[in-house]
């Protein structure tokens, strides 16, 4: 099977974003390397732009518009980092953006993407209840009353090859890595991690981790087909998708050893990890990847031993909340 993406693509995207992403840094832990026994590197992409590797598929998506999709801006659905990067992609680019989000959204993340159209012509936040509307189908209405471009999330090979990038900067950065662990929503980090690493370190391990609730990807490795499954109730708002993208999945079944899974109480603890010892922000889903080694995920090989890639994928949380969490 020919996959959505190949390593050419995510070099490509690379070339696109020099300049204008961030290179995050790279950071490790003597603790965490001690209470795991392995060594661990955090690619910090809560200190992206816009606070998420969502930056880096949006902008690699946009930048590619042809004249007439600029004039016609870009509309996309997300819980909140996707809304952000692409609102501040459009607003780099400048053309109009229609973001559609859920109603629950964390405020901060609702407030940051209405803050990046603000002065863009053209440009609003549409709200939806996540939980009794399809907001799939609330984008592609809009898009064709509109004539506007719709950027989903993860599935979409644009976006899919952005996000391939921070696997990219790791492991350039980190060196030869024996394991990579990546957070799972949709898919579109995770198969684009997969693609990069494959494509610098060949017999790498691949795994993604989803929140307990919302294992969807698990259940579609496992049935070796796409399950959807009812919105998760997590507090790892980012892994809250109903099923993996037409083109993620191939990827995933392809590239990836395996899916493990972490609950809320696990994340929490990972994001108090994150503040006393690495003095990072994390947002719960950007704490899957670490939880599964530094709190155990079901079924996870023994890490002992072994460099780990992880990628920190987001930080963008609600302060108030995350000050609840952690009390």
């Amino acid at each position: 099977m020919t996959l959505a993406i190949q390593f050419e693509d995510i070099r490509a995207a690379a070339g696109r974003l020099a300049g204008v992403a961030h290179r995050t840094p790279v950071l490790t832990s003597r603790t965490a390397d001690e209470r795991t026994g392995a060594q661990l590197f955090f690619k910090c992409e809560n200190l992206q732009r816009m606070g998420a590797f969502k930056f880096r598929g949006a902008y690699n998506a946009l930048a590619q518009f042809t004249p007439a999709q600029r004039k016609a801006g870009v509309i996309a659905f997300s819980s909140g980092n996707h809304a952000q990067a692409t609102a501040l992609s459009a607003r780099l680019l400048g053309m109009p953006s229609v973001i559609v989000m859920p109603l629950d959204a964390p405020p901060a993340k609702l407030a940051a993407t209405r803050g990046y159209q603000a002065g863009q012509p053209g440009s609003e936040v549409v709200l939806y209840d996540r939980y009794t509307e399809d907001r799939e189908a609330i984008g592609r209405r809009i898009a064709e009353e509109r004539g506007m471009t719709l950027i989903p999330p993860y599935d979409h090979p644009h976006v899919m090859a952005g996000q391939g990038t921070a696997a990219l900067e790791l492991l350039e950065d980190a060196g030869p890595l024996d394991t990579l662990l990546v957070c799972v929503g949709g898919g579109g980090l995770i198969s684009g991690s997969a693609v990069a690493a494959q494509g610098l370190s060949p017999g790498i391990e691949v795994w993604g981790v989803e929140p307990e609730a919302g294992n969807d990807t698990q259940q579609s490795l496992a049935r070796g087909e796409i399950v959807h499954i009812d919105t998760p109730r997590t507090i790892a708002d980012g892994a809250q998708t109903q099923h993996s993208g037409t083109l993620t999945f191939p990827v995933i079944q392809a590239l990836v050893r395996g899916i493990l899974t972490v609950s809320d109480d696990q994340l929490v603890q990972t994001m108090r990890f994150f503040a006393e010892r690495m003095k990072q922000v994390v947002e719960p889903t950007g704490c899957l990847g670490a939880a599964a080694v530094l709190e155990g995920a079901a079924g996870a090989p023994d890490w002992r031993g072994r460099r780990i890639g992880i990628i920190v994928s987001g930080g963008n949380v609600d302060l108030p909340r995350y000050a609840g969490w952690l009390a």
